[in-house]
């Protein structure tokens, strides 16, 4: 039954962070021509978290550039050099064929400032939150950053905001004492930069949770299989959760939190949780194709706030449906400020692909976790792919609107 719940216990006055800086809103396509990544998706999340009194209650922080010899850690130094130099007049002339080599990425006259401040933001707020500064922090920052690989930028990526962080708390301020760290990837694509960075390495879990229809979803490699499990030491810490189809929402990513993310979060019980936080599996936007609900992810992270003593830290990744992405941060601001929302039960039941994917990942991985080793809950209400109505319904209930 539905009713009124909050986060888990926080501090009285939580002091939630919010990083925005208007900076990185000069990365942008150089011609002016339309494109899903672009600056206003910032300039959207902000003006709803003003407007709602959400940015006031907040520790507003202004982003700073990474040191080169942070961003070192998991990228080369000719990737860095690029980056560093490609918005540079000796590139002008030569900035739009270097893009095309790359897979879905442009670059313009503001997208190397942007680049650097957008991995120093996820920096500046995770170091913050790991000392107890902040109890939990938001970056909004662009661009995004999980595709980046080490030596090269792909899926609207330059630098891995998310792993560059990581790498800085575990390695370079190890006197904040972080020696574990759960990675939560819920964009709608595969964090494969991300996977790759941490691969064998046991002080990060990583969790992506993202479409894969079969291999053929961008970024439409195979290691965003249920079967790349990590290797070495870090055999069992990356975990895959990939669905088959698009229409995946709310029940199907509670699911695969009640039956994989949450039982081994509980064993691995990390000192921070760093949210590679795309939300183009919301309701509405144009390339994921899911439907998640701001309530959703807000349930999501509520069931988060239960680890690492709440420290967890936000970064924006994907996300192109400007009303479904600032509705969305929205939500989990609220959640992280301690805000009561309510809690039911999701309005379309999980998928049969969503449980027989769930049961296929616990059975790769019960070896490494065996509190994955039990059966799942039987006589589960589930359906089929869903019809064109009742999405159409979910989306214009989210919206206030009428069908036609």
């Amino acid at each position: 039954m539905a009713g009124m719940a909050a986060a888990p216990a926080l501090p009285v006055a939580a002091r939630v962070g919010l990083l925005y800086d208007d900076r990185m809103c000069a990365h942008a396509t150089p011609d002016g021509e339309e494109h899903p990544e672009n600056p206003e998706r910032l300039r959207a999340i902000w003006r709803k978290l003003s407007a709602e009194g959400v940015a006031s209650r907040c520790v507003l922080l202004k982003a700073k550039e990474a040191e080169e010899k942070c961003i070192a850690s998991v990228h080369s130094q000719n990737h860095i050099k690029l980056i560093r130099r490609i918005s540079t007049k000796e590139y002008d002339s030569r900035r739009n064929m270097i893009a095309r080599k790359f897979n879905s990425i442009y670059f313009n006259k503001g997208s190397s400032e942007s680049a650097f401040l957008a991995a120093g933001s996820v920096i500046e707020v995770a170091q913050k939150v790991a000392a107890g500064e902040l109890s939990s922090a938001i970056a909004l920052v662009r661009p995004p950053g999980h595709h980046a690989e080490h030596n090269e930028a792909m899926g609207f990526c330059l630098f891995n905001n998310v792993a560059v962080a990581a790498h800085y708390l575990l390695n370079e301020r190890t006197d904040l004492g972080v020696k574990k760290i759960l990675i939560v990837d819920w964009d709608v694509h595969h964090g494969n930069g991300t996977q790759k960075m941490f691969y064998n390495d046991p002080r990060v879990l990583f969790f992506s949770v993202h479409r894969f229809d079969y291999g053929s979803f961008y970024p439409a490699e195979g290691d965003a299989s249920h079967c790349f499990i990590g290797e070495g030491a870090g055999k069992g810490y990356n975990i895959n959760v990939p669905w088959e189809h698009g229409k995946c929402g709310d029940a199907d990513y509670i699911a695969a939190w009640d039956h994989v993310l949450l039982p081994v979060a509980e064993t691995f019980n990390p000192d921070i949780i760093l949210v590679s936080a795309g939300f183009d599996a919301a309701l509405g936007d144009p390339l994921g194709g899911c439907c998640i609900t701001p309530n959703g992810y807000s349930m999501l992270l509520t069931k988060l706030l239960g680890f690492a003593q709440g420290r967890i830290v936000m970064a924006l990744e994907g996300g192109y449906n400007l009303r479904s992405i600032a509705n969305s941060v929205t939500a989990c601001a609220k959640v992280l400020l301690g805000d009561k929302f309510t809690i039911g039960t999701p309005e379309m039941q999980p998928f049969e692909s969503t449980w027989r994917i769930i049961q296929e990942v616990r059975d790769e991985l019960k070896t490494c976790w065996p509190i994955l080793s039990s059966k799942l809950p039987e006589n589960v209400s589930l359906r089929s792919r869903p019809s064109q109505t009742e999405v159409k319904k979910l989306f214009f209930s989210m919206f206030g609107l009428t069908p036609d």
